[in-house]
């Protein structure tokens, strides 16, 4: 650790912290060499990992916040500690960071990309990476027993990353330059009278006005046969076998399914004289409508097809 004047200065307030990974007397030698940097008007607290987001510590209270630097730790550092590191770490304050880390995603490690992701999600900005470097046989050692991870792509990173100059959840009204209005631009009052109607502008007399119905023919005016209207592939098949294509619109569907319904409406009894319609008095003895009142010639009448006879 020789290169931890180059890490933090004297007088800064610099938080340490450690974890089960690493020993005791490897924490006591660095927090010492830590405080000979700060110098007196320095100060360094030590703080365990697992308990950071349990500290009292206020907002922008650190100069700078190593994680992960002490000798054998083999630490993976969550969203949630470094958004708390972000918290207490005070406007330009830095943070250094090292941890195990994998070329490949692994399983809890991360790639360098995906670390360098994660701490500018946390709100911290000027990400650098310092070092990266492979671990040795007792690093790897430790990787497998605490982290889990056998791979052969592990190496130990070093990143530096700021915390921007400002609060986290400050604000500042931006003062934004007035706009201009624009001037609108001239317009020519003959190209303006072109494109304007008004009433005054139309003289019916002068006006033709065209018939609709002189737009149309008469091949126009004849009714097209039902087979013209069925849609293509609809119908296809034998007369008794035809069918419908699939959400048919041309209303074949609705005729097919009407020759399937048989009719409950009595055909139309033929009228032998004529006189059907007015009554039993003037009704052939044969007439179907016998005992019926009179009825008006063209008016839709229902027989009953239990009285019904051939005329």
């Amino acid at each position: 650790m020789d290169d931890l004047a180059n890490l933090v200065f004297p007088g800064q307030q610099v938080a340490v912290t450690w974890d089960g990974s690493s020993s005791t007397e490897a924490l006591k030698e660095f927090v010492s060499k830590l405080q000979e940097v700060v110098a007196l008007r320095g100060k360094v607290s030590v703080e365990n990992i697992e308990r950071l987001l349990l500290s009292a510590h206020a907002d922008s209270s650190f100069d700078a916040i190593l994680l992960g630097m002490v000798q054998g730790t083999q630490c993976i550092h969550s969203s949630e500690v470094l958004a708390e590191v972000a918290r207490i770490l005070k406007p330009g304050g830095a943070l250094i960071i090292q941890e195990p880390v994998a070329a490949g995603a692994g399983a809890q490690l991360r790639t360098p990309e995906h670390l360098s992701s994660v701490l500018k999600l946390s709100g911290l900005t000027e990400v650098t990476q310092l070092l990266q470097e492979p671990l040795n046989p007792e690093q790897k050692q430790g990787v497998v027993e605490l982290l889990g991870y056998n791979g052969n792509d592990v190496s130990t990173i070093r990143i530096r990353a700021k915390k921007p100059n400002y609060e986290v959840g400050s604000s500042r009204q931006l003062s934004l330059p007035k706009r201009k209005t624009a001037e609108k631009p001239s317009v020519d009052p003959a190209a303006a009278k072109l494109w304007t109607l008004s009433a005054s502008d139309m003289n019916d007399d002068d006006v033709d006005i065209l018939d609709s119905d002189e737009l149309l023919d008469q091949e126009d005016l004849k009714k097209p046969a039902p087979s013209s209207l069925l849609a293509s592939g609809c119908g296809e098949g034998s007369e008794k076998k035809r069918k419908a294509c699939k959400n048919c619109t041309c209303g074949l569907a609705e005729e097919l399914e009407a020759e399937k319904t048989p009719s409950t409406v009595p055909k139309a009894a033929p009228s032998a004289c004529g006189n059907c319609y007015l009554g039993d008095a003037f009704r052939c003895a044969s007439c179907p409508y016998l005992g019926m009142p009179a009825f008006k010639p063209g008016e839709k009448v229902l027989l009953n097809p239990t009285k019904l006879q051939d005329a």
